[in-house]
C-alpha cells in the first residue's frame, strides 16, 4: 500500500509541477531559496511560501531551542485530512511552549488555489503552512527521513536532542503522547 502511495504522490507532483512548468512559461524564479511566482502567473496571489527542496530543507534542521512537528499532507490525502484537527490542536496548546507545527503541502500547483488555499480558510487553520514544489521525490524524500517510502500522511518531530519520522496518521492522543517525549 505504501508504494502505491509512493507511486500516486511521485505522479501528482510530477504531473502538477509539468503542468505548472507548462503554464509558467519561465514566470518565477527562485530568490533565496523560495520560489516566487511573478506577476502574470495564475499561481502568484497564493498566500503560502512555496520551497523547492533546497529552500525548505533548513526547516528540517533549525537548531533554536524548539521542538519541530513538520507534518506532510495533501488536500486529496484522506488519512492526512483526518489528523489534521490534531496537529492545529498541538499548535494551539504547545505553542507557548516552544514547540512550532509546520504544515507542508504536497498537492499539485493546480490544487494550491482550488482546494489547498479554501481548505485551510474553511478550517482556521493556524499552524504555519507551506508548499513543497520539488518534482525530485527520489532525491529528497530520504533527506527528510531514509526510512520514509514516501508515503503521506508522514511527520518529522525533532529537536536539538531528538529526532524521530513516522510514516503513518496520528489519534490525537498518539501525537500529543509523542511530542511529550520530546519536550520532558
Amino acid at each position: 500500500m505504501n508504494r502505491l502511495l509512493l507511486v500516486l504522490l511521485v505522479m501528482s507532483i510530477f504531473f502538477g509541477c509539468a503542468e505548472k512548468k507548462k503554464a509558467d512559461n519561465g514566470k518565477s524564479e527562485i530568490v533565496e531559496n523560495e520560489m516566487v511566482v511573478k506577476d502574470g502567473d495564475e499561481q502568484n496571489d497564493i498566500p503560502f511560501p512555496i520551497y523547492d527542496f533546497d529552500g525548505f530543507e533548513p526547516l528540517l534542521h533549525n537548531n533554536d531551542g524548539k521542538t519541530y512537528v513538520i507534518n506532510f499532507w495533501a488536500t486529496w490525502c484522506k488519512p492526512c485530512i483526518e489528523e489534521m484537527p490534531h496537529f492545529e490542536r498541538i499548535n494551539s496548546e504547545y505553542g507557548e511552549k516552544n514547540v512550532e507545527v509546520v504544515l507542508v503541502s504536497l498537492d499539485m500547483p493546480n490544487m494550491w488555489k482550488s482546494r489547498l488555499e479554501p481548505y485551510v480558510e474553511k478550517n482556521k487553520i493556524q499552524s504555519q503552512v507551506v508548499i513543497l514544489d520539488d518534482p525530485k521525490q527520489n532525491d529528497w524524500i530520504p533527506k527528510v527521513s531514509e526510512e520514509w517510502g514516501g508515503g503521506i500522511p508522514a511527520t518529522l518531530i525533532y529537536n536539538k536532542e531528538k529526532r524521530t519520522f513516522y510514516e503513518r496518521g496520528f489519534t490525537y492522543e498518539e501525537l500529543n503522547n509523542e511530542l511529550k517525549t520530546f519536550i520532558n
